[in-house]
């Protein structure tokens, strides 16, 4: 009645010496407990525990004992010393080894439990957890002699235990482990203890499934572990008893296995074998042979240590062995992962192992053998070695780019070269080391090689995975030539010395190697402007009608090209403004009401950033280049552009227009693109086409047409979907840039070339290029159709 009220007061109900009475409490039921056992055998002990401590009815004397211990351990610290200086943990020890051991025959075929025999399975494996995570309950058991019973049963019958005790058992031995004193060691070494489980647990290995090993052996590698710090006996005991050889056994059993619940026990074998890497004496030394150039930043400091160094090679070799065994990918990641983590804990660990095992340079040449991911995850561990260590480990790069070389699987070949990229991103340092390597050269081979095929097979794809594969190899190969000639006009060099530049202009074709292509061509500039102005030209007089994507990238490459004044005499000396006029030329009628030909499926959004980039193209040639100025001029040039815009069809059609526009308000034109773009009025997609083109012309005049982004910047990616969407009703067609000022007004100054006459005078308005002012001029009158105005501007 007492234990009653206690517990429903939540413990506000407070005993007068409560040490006192948990000490005759538990007393008395390990009084109980040897009454029972004394003299009778196991299974029948078991059975009479069992009777003991459940609730049955009148009969629950045990059960109330062993309530009270339950609710007194979780008192404080002085009474749970009361309880375990009372003889109880060696006593419920003997009763968790029969209760585990010796299962009860069930007399139903469904194996379960019933409500009582969980609580007072709880409570039971609950006061062992409190007494044993004491050093005091530990020692106590000492003079049982059950706790080695325990472990060995575990290693030796745990496929004929009692299946509910198994979890529990498990409990219990992982909280005394880490709890072990001095004496528990030496009791453990003097009755061979774990020699003993390793044996046993070898037999386990050839019968029990994978995840049923794991988990009785984790139980007792957590006291080789856990001792370690104390004691290095049980260690020593673990690797005289070919420990690691077990260890290795089990865990490629478990190749290939469901994962299931019993992964957490090969967690924690591979996480405790990643720990007992660091449990060693002796300090590993390395030899300190840096080979350079290595990266400026790097500095090895090898007298600072964390603590966490590497000193037992036999544990990681237990690591090693399990990659370079298995094919399995979880195993693999584990493993991959538990390298990390060591590389982590003390930056040395990577040099200790690597100058010792040599465990990645090895795995180089198996990896095209294991699944997708691990050689993912693998490559990213390698990267991470130049962009986490700051170290360039010159033998694994060689051994990475010989498998390059190979191509036994072009996935792996992939994913290797793509580590390569990321690391020649992180310095310049890298295209010196990958030239004089013969990478550079490799790669440049190899897309020769596939710019023939790409030649012969014009017209015609391949299908399936491999094509998909293949083409990304294709793609990173020429992004690592783009990273390797940035800001390297030696690897530039060598490049045009291969005779390569022919056949990288072969990729401009296809868009998912275009920018990396034009990359590599942008620095080719860099050593000859004309050999580029000619190709870049060249490409875009032959493109057709429907490249509208290779005009928009091939026209964005000139202009990063022309903000050098340097490369404006190439432009004019290899046709540049013949070649961009040309492309206005082929435009005729894009912009008509109704597009016919080839133009029809082309948003006309697309068309207009044409327009804009061919003009950006000619103005940024134009910028303060007196001669191309005059040549312009002097060529008629201009004339030229006003015929070319005005036939696009926006300005002037045959038929009649769709739309009935009476636009009788006078504006200025900054007023007039206010109204066209941020107001309510009926302004028809052929004048708005108009407006824009105007708006282009009229930076064109001020000579800052070029340094205008009017249109995002588009990242092709292998299989985009069209840009258009064609078929979107005319007048719901939105123009490439929304005109969103605050209050939906533009300012004025942006677009002063006409306004009030009588502010003529004051304005700040420089004209740099009076011809574009005549193209507009030109365009203005096709505006009227019929000699009735359409359209009224206030010039």
């Amino acid at each position: 009645l007492v234990f009653q009220a206690w517990e429903q007061s939540a413990g506000v109900v407070v005993f007068p010496n409560i040490q006192l009475l948990a000490s005759e409490v538990s007393k008395l039921l390990t009084k109980e407990i040897k009454k029972i056992l004394n003299g009778k055998p196991a299974e029948e002990a078991r059975l009479a525990l069992e009777q003991l401590l459940q609730q049955k009815g009148e009969a629950e004397y045990g059960h109330l004992l062993l309530k009270s211990v339950y609710l007194l351990s979780q008192t404080d610290l002085r009474t749970m010393w009361n309880i375990i200086g009372s003889g109880l943990p060696a006593a419920l020890m003997q009763c968790l080894y029969l209760f585990f051991t010796f299962p009860l025959k069930k007399t139903s075929d469904d194996g379960e439990t019933s409500e009582d025999d969980t609580q007072t399975q709880e409570m039971l494996v609950k006061i062992m957890l409190n007494m044993y995570r004491e050093e005091q309950g530990v020692e106590e058991l000492l003079a049982a002699d059950k706790l080695q019973s325990l472990i060995i049963a575990t290693a030796s019958l745990w496929d004929q235990c009692s299946h509910s005790w198994k979890v529990p058992t498990g409990h219990v031995l992982r909280t005394i482990s880490k709890a072990q004193t001095k004496n528990s060691i030496v009791y453990l070494q003097a009755v061979d203890c774990i020699k003993i489980a390793i044996q046993n647990l070898f037999k386990l290995a050839d019968t029990l499934p994978a995840c049923d090993v794991c988990e009785a052996a984790s139980i007792v590698l957590c006291f080789v572990k856990d001792s370690y710090p104390v004691s290095s006996a049980l260690l020593t005991e673990f690797e005289n008893n070919d420990g690691y050889q077990l260890l290795l056994k089990i865990l490629l059993r478990c190749e290939g296995s469901q994962q299931n619940e019993g992964d957490s026990y090969l967690d924690e074998i591979l996480d405790m074998l990643t720990c007992l890497t660091t449990c060693g004496k002796t300090e590993l030394k390395v030899s300190g042979n840096i080979v350079h150039p290595q990266l400026p930043h790097f500095n090895f400091e090898w007298t600072r240590s964390s603590g966490m160094t590497v000193k037992n090679l036999q544990a990681f070799q237990v690591l090693q062995s399990i990659f370079q065994k298995s094919n399995d990918q979880y195993l693999c990641e584990r493993i991959l992962a538990a390298i990390g983590t060591i590389w982590a804990w003390d930056t040395v660990n990577f040099f200790l192992l690597e100058w010792t095992l040599q465990p990645i340079n090895q795995f180089i040449d198996i990896i095209h053998f294991k699944p997708h991911p691990v050689q993912v995850q693998f490559f990213r561990l390698v990267e991470s070695i130049v962009l986490d260590l700051s170290y360039v480990p010159h033998e694994i790069l060689k051994k990475v780019q010989y498998l390059i070389k190979e191509n036994i699987v072009p996935f792996c070949s992939l994913t290797a070269l793509q580590c390569l990229l990321s690391m020649t991103k992180k310095d310049l340092l890298f295209s010196d080391i990958f030239r004089d390597s013969g990478l550079l050269g490799l790669l440049l081979a190899l897309l020769r090689k596939q710019a023939k095929i790409l030649r012969k097979s014009a017209g015609t794809r391949l299908h399936g995975l491999e094509e998909g594969t293949e083409k990304e190899l294709n793609a990173v190969m020429l992004k690592m030539v783009a990273a390797l000639t940035v800001r390297s006009v030696r690897n530039t060099v060598v490049l045009k010395d291969y005779g390569m530049v022919p056949y990288i202009k072969i990729f401009l074709d296809d868009e998912c190697y275009r920018s990396a292509t034009l990359s590599i061509l942008e620095q080719l500039s860099v050593i000859n402007y004309e050999e580029y102005m000619s190709i870049i030209i060249g490409a875009l007089c032959s493109s057709t009608q429907g490249e509208l994507h290779l005009k928009l990238d091939l026209l964005k490459s000139l202009l990063r090209i022309l903000e050098s004044p340097k490369s404006h005499s190439a432009f004019r000396t290899c046709s540049g403004f013949n070649g961009l006029l040309s492309l206005l030329s082929d435009m005729e009628g894009a912009l008509q009401d109704s597009p016919s030909g080839l133009w029809a499926p082309v948003g006309q959004n697309c068309i207009l950033e044409l327009v804009f980039y061919t003009l950006q193209g000619i103005t940024a040639a134009l910028h303060l280049d007196p001669v191309n100025s005059n040549f312009f001029q002097r060529n008629g040039f201009f004339e030229k552009m006003a015929e070319d815009l005005g036939s696009l069809g926006c300005f002037w059609t045959q038929g009649e227009y769709q739309i009935s526009l009476s636009l009788e308000k006078t504006r200025t034109f900054a007023e007039f693109l206010d109204a066209a773009f941020c107001s309510s009025e009926p302004f028809p997609v052929w004048l708005k086409n108009c407006i824009w083109i105007l708006k282009f012309l009229d930076h064109m005049v001020k000579g800052t047409l070029h340094l205008e982004s009017y249109f995002k910047e588009r990242k092709p990616e292998m299989g985009e979907a069209s840009r258009d969407d064609d078929e979107r009703p005319q007048a719901q067609e939105e123009h490439p840039v929304a005109l969103k000022r605050p209050g939906n007004k533009l300012p004025t100054s942006a677009y002063r070339l006409w306004g009030n006459p009588e502010k003529w005078e004051t304005r700040d308005y420089t004209i740099v290029h009076p011809g574009a002012v005549c193209v507009m001029v030109r365009l203005l009158p096709k505006l009227y159709k019929d000699g009735h105005s359409q359209v009224s501007v206030n010039i």
